[in-house]
């Protein structure tokens, strides 16, 4: 996006759950932010955002193995330690 560039944008009303819509006031008054424009990068970051080459690279690897590692979770701390 383009600073100064004309940006178009629309009146839109939602309904939210009242926890999250205090939660998110708190997070954009964090980062000094108004609510709308917390709300509209966040919605932004979640929508544009796209993989990097590595990361692809590993979701096509992940979703072709046929060897993957199954996780043991009653040894999860063991398996954490041993990193």
């Amino acid at each position: 996006m383009k600073t100064g560039a004309l940006i178009n944008r629309k009146v839109t009303a939602f309904r939210l759950n009242e926890d999250l819509l205090a939660r998110l006031k708190v997070q954009a008054e964090k980062e000094n932010r108004s609510l709308n424009n917390y709300v509209e990068s966040s919605l932004m970051k979640l929508v544009y955002r796209k993989p990097n080459k590595t990361t692809l690279a590993a979701i096509q690897e992940a979703q072709e193995s046929d060897n993957l590692e199954t996780l043991d979770m009653e040894n999860f701390d063991s398996f954490i330690a041993s990193l």
